[in-house]
């Protein structure tokens, strides 16, 4: 049996794509509680990091299921080096400023994935990693797409599967899918390996 340790309604979307059967668990995480490790791990690092937590939080002593995890970090370089974490704002108010920041400028969402074995600990991991450039623009239209769409339960404070996908110049990505959060070639790279993506 496969579980999806996620509260995502995005990610189960997501994986249901792939075909596969599957059952959803939140995992008890604060993800927050990582945040000082940010600095001193590489972002794919960090996203595993968090991910290997939730896995390890619903893992059940003599289970038998296969646990998908996945952790999804923004990443905005700071001018003159170093680089910022973008979680969820959870507000309007963080999500407008959140968006401010991006506007005109780089970022990237990386994604951490797990997929563990709970009969035997055996695990494959994948990191995948998107690039994002968001054109200029006011805080007016930040402010009416925040209000509008609320989008913030999103790392970056926008979602590309609605009008959030207008703030955008540019996207270089192998797999859109990983903006969403989770990835669709890389999970089913982890499902082969595991046996659980048959063709």
């Amino acid at each position: 049996m496969l579980v999806l340790g996620s509260s995502s309604r995005y990610r189960a979307k997501l994986l249901v794509q792939l075909g596969v059967t599957f059952t959803q668990e939140s995992p008890e995480v604060d993800e927050r509680a990582f945040d000082p490790d940010f600095d001193h791990l590489s972002p794919g690092e960090f996203a595993l990091t968090v991910a290997r937590s939730k896995a390890e939080a619903i893992r059940l002593e003599g289970g038998r299921r296969w646990l998908l995890c996945a952790d999804q970090v923004g990443v905005l370089e700071a001018p003159g080096g170093g680089r910022q974490q973008l979680t969820k704002p959870g507000t309007a108010a963080r999500c407008v400023e959140q968006l401010m920041q991006l506007s005109g400028r780089t970022h990237s969402l990386v994604n951490g994935l797990v997929l563990v074995s709970e009969a035997t600990g055996e695990r494959f991991e994948a990191v995948d990693q998107q690039e994002l450039t968001m054109r200029p623009f006011a805080r007016a239209e930040a402010a009416a797409y925040v209000e509008r769409f609320s989008p913030l339960d999103c790392a970056g404070g926008y979602r590309i599967e609605d009008e959030g996908i207008r703030l955008f110049e540019r996207i270089r990505s192998d797999d859109h899918t990983g903006i969403i959060g989770l990835p669709l070639l890389a999970t089913a790279g982890l499902l082969r390996r595991a046996g659980l993506l048959v063709p």
